[in-house]
């Protein structure tokens, strides 16, 4: 990973750490393991980062505006004819079965990396949603 990504996510992970501490003590209710962690999952997201980024694409395809998106559509990325064809628009429930075993949903895609803990996968999840609202 370069120094300048790397830089980039310890600041916006500082940046979510901030605005947690924001909420008053209590506001926040108690939650399940499969609740994500934006901050933990913005640490989680350098092991993604070895091939991905939010605005470029890398090894593989970019992650900004992925919420929505059907796979395999971004214009300026080779993506494996299995997944331009798989029919997946993306969402919280898809990308959860995607990282826990993208062969498994597509077979013949590209990606084999995998996040086995389903608590990592729910705070990568979080960040990318927080990163991918208006404004980030």
């Amino acid at each position: 990973m370069s120094p300048v990504k790397h830089l980039q996510l310890v600041l916006i992970a500082a940046l979510l750490s901030a605005s947690v501490s924001l909420v008053a003590p209590g506001a926040i209710a108690a939650t399940d393991a499969a609740t994500g962690d934006a901050v933990r999952g913005a640490k989680v997201y350098t092991t993604c980062s070895d091939c991905h980024a939010l605005d470029e694409n890398e090894m593989g395809p970019k992650h900004r505006h992925l919420f929505g998106r059907r796979a395999g559509s971004v214009a300026d990325y080779a993506y494996s004819p299995a997944l331009r064809q798989s029919g997946i628009v993306w969402d919280e429930r898809t990308l959860d079965k995607w990282l826990a075993n993208p062969q498994a949903l597509v077979p013949g895609a590209k990606m084999f990396f995998s996040l086995h803990s389903a608590q990592d996968r729910a705070d990568v999840i979080e960040y990318l949603k927080h990163v991918n609202t208006a404004g980030n």
